[in-house]
């Protein structure tokens, strides 16, 4: 029979569940820093957006969708889960899935408790928005080279 203490010691050894929110419509070096970072704090459960979601809340189809998105972050060694999330996650959301901490980037408007809450710094000069508008430039300049 374990004793409490016992119980207490393997709970203190086991790994802390970390949740990383993201869209991840587009995904570059920023989103690989901050799922390093988060990973160095223990089990890294990415709670990735539905494709309803980004619809409703960003005003537009991702480029890639749910299931893709997935397929991508589940390839990456930082990852050890994904799980389907709402634009907003909250204390209900960490305790269903057994989290004991949230990393966000410095955007976040997540209503968790600053107990359960660390805010990285956003990786600086890089978004899916910025990717989003290289893409559409360079394809513009290549439409108009085509033109001329």
């Amino acid at each position: 029979m374990q004793n409490m203490n016992d119980t207490n010691v393997a709970n203190q050894n086991k790994p802390k569940r970390i949740m990383v929110d993201m869209s991840a419509t587009l995904i570059h070096h920023g989103h690989i820093r901050l799922l390093k970072e988060a990973k160095k704090l223990g089990t890294v459960i990415v709670a990735l957006t539905t494709d309803d979601e980004i619809d409703t809340k960003k005003g537009y189809s991702s480029e890639l969708n749910f299931e893709e998105r997935r397929e991508i972050l589940e390839a990456i060694k930082y990852v050890d889960e994904v799980v389907p999330c709402n634009w907003l996650i909250d204390e209900a959301f960490l305790n269903q899935h057994s989290i004991d901490l949230l990393v966000h980037g410095h955007d976040n408007s997540n209503p968790i408790s600053p107990a359960r809450l660390l805010v990285l710094p956003r990786t600086e000069g890089i978004s899916s928005s910025l990717l989003r508008s290289r893409v559409l430039k360079a394809v513009a300049e290549i439409m108009e080279e085509k033109h001329k």
